[in-house]
């Protein structure tokens, strides 16, 4: 029988409570994979080649929460571990950053799934996990917290839950629960081409949930693959994936910044130079940042002045997060952030 974290002892009861007025002004919701990644201690390195592995917290819903939790936000996690030192481990770090875990489970049955990631020596990534099938996969609709969707004020998830059952029927259920409460719906594809059974498979399930979301978030070789080799830096490609309730499209372009598209106006907010030592996580603390900076004022995609300011906070939270190796342990605070932009104007 799958356990929560009451079950299990992790937390006290009053340590779960939530205001649900604060809830509904501020939170934000994260769905999907909570997992452990290894990162190789040196870089440009195979595998195999590897002499020693570093162990991080990953998924990158759970590093978005954890970015938000950072940044002095209000954020939740909904998701399923194994009931193992590593799924207990994870939990405890969620709280450890104030990250709302009310809505996660334990799996007595399957295991907290792993990933195992090649840095090449520009700190791109190269990925094998071990998940068959990991209890992430496992999370059922009837185990979703539906009161704490409803709280939300943003409602953020991936596309890796889409992949298999039955965390597909709860990742719609979740979507529909979101939506029906009119919480604004916040997708980061997060394409990770190795777990899906094909490239036309992986195209499929990411637009199954693609005209739902309200902000959507892509980098450029997403959208590349979501186009079938369009071009990412053309606005007309970006367009072609723009649906007619889409409030706000996001494409970052790694160290070079971000573009955005609403229905009114669209641009380019300039990115960050730091010294990068690993890329994992960047994308994550970048809808972190903006998420962090939309909650206080939800029509802030309304106002391009407003939205540039934010995106380059965002921006210097995903720069900040590629110089350290693994996610959560870059994420940064806002004080890092607000520095880093100081400095970039001086």
């Amino acid at each position: 029988m799958t356990k929560t974290f009451l079950d299990a002892g992790v937390l006290p009861i009053g340590a779960l409570k939530i205001s649900c007025e604060e809830s509904a002004r501020d939170l934000v919701v994260c769905f999907g994979e909570l997992l452990i990644d290894f990162i190789p201690t040196v870089g440009g390195l195979s595998l195999a080649d590897a002499p020693a592995f570093k162990k991080a917290p990953g998924g990158a819903p759970a590093n978005v929460a954890v970015g938000i939790a950072r940044l002095g936000g209000n954020s939740a996690f909904i998701g399923k571990v194994g009931e193992d030192e590593f799924g207990y481990m994870l939990v405890n770090i969620l709280k450890e950053n104030n990250v709302e875990i009310r809505g996660m489970r334990f799996d007595p049955g399957a295991r907290t799934a792993l990933a195992f990631l090649t840095l090449r020596s520009d700190g791109e990534r190269e990925f094998m996990f071990y998940r068959n099938p990991s209890a992430d996969m496992l999370l059922e609709a009837t185990e979703l917290d539906i009161a704490l969707i409803r709280q939300a004020a943003v409602f953020h998830f991936g596309s890796i839950s889409l992949i298999a059952e039955p965390s597909r029927s709860a990742h719609f259920a979740a979507i529909q629960i979101a939506k029906d409460a009119g919480v604004l719906l916040s997708y980061d594809p997060n394409l990770r081409l190795p777990l899906w059974p094909s490239a036309d498979a992986a195209r499929q399930g990411i637009f199954s949930i693609w005209d739902q979301a309200d902000i959507i978030k892509v980098s450029d070789d997403e959208l590349a693959f979501l186009t079938k080799g369009g071009d990412p830096y053309s606005d007309d490609v970006a367009r072609s994936v723009f649906h007619s309730d889409l409030k706000l499209l996001l494409v970052t372009e790694g160290k070079n910044g971000c573009r955005y598209y609403t229905k009114d106006f669209s641009g380019k907010v300039s990115g960050f130079k730091v010294h990068t030592v690993d890329t994992t996580g960047a994308g994550d603390a970048f809808v972190g940042g903006i998420l962090n900076q939309l909650v206080p004022d939800l029509s802030l995609f309304q106002n391009e002045k407003r939205l540039r300011e934010a995106l380059r906070f965002a921006n210097g939270c995903g720069a900040i997060a590629t110089t350290e190796r693994g996610a959560i342990p870059a994420l940064p605070n806002k004080g890092a952030v607000l520095c880093l932009i100081d400095e970039a104007i001086i």
